[in-house]
């Protein structure tokens, strides 16, 4: 994977960069943010905030629920023992049953949602640079047009200091 990045110490100078790249015409899709740390006060911190994975969850709870329910019904209904005059399907020894197997399948949506929505196994390499963990803040350009890339290093630098690195 080809790309243009810079690193900056103040979310501010990123914002701008981000902002320097939309103008230039870049997609949002394009633009690579990277942080050690959530930076949630900034609008380029809120871009990836909306998620489904609240509802993939419930959802799955809730099939694992109809699957603990039909389990426990059909095993007891299918070898029906003589219980003296008792029900046959004992809810309340059921219940542990169906609350297992909702929390496993909240618990399996959930991760199969995160493997999916954070795109593991990823099959190319993400725009990285080491100093992201020392607390700077990466914001690039994934796959620049190579017409574009004076003008994107032009948007990349926000002051006279910031140097914008090609991979």
């Amino acid at each position: 994977m080809k790309g243009l990045y810079a690193l900056y110490s103040d979310p501010s100078e990123a914002q701008r960069a981000v902002n320097h790249l939309r103008s230039n015409g870049v997609a949002q899709r394009d633009i690579a943010i990277a942080s050690s740390e959530p930076i949630e006060e900034f609008e380029f911190g809120q871009r990836d905030k909306a998620t489904w994975l609240y509802y993939i969850a419930s959802g799955g709870g809730v099939l694992g629920l109809c699957a603990g329910t039909w389990l426990a019904l059909m095993t007891q209904t299918a070898w029906p023992l003589p219980t003296g005059g008792m029900p046959v399907v004992a809810w309340w020894p059921n219940l542990i049953i169906m609350f297992e197997l909702t929390m496993l399948g909240g618990i399996l949506a959930t991760v199969f949602a995160l493997f999916i929505t954070a795109r593991l196994p990823s099959r190319g390499a993400a725009l990285y640079d080491p100093e992201v963990a020392d607390g700077k803040i990466l914001v690039g350009v994934k796959n620049p047009k190579g017409d574009a890339i004076p003008a994107l290093t032009q948007a990349l630098r926000v002051d006279v200091h910031t140097q914008v690195k090609l991979l």
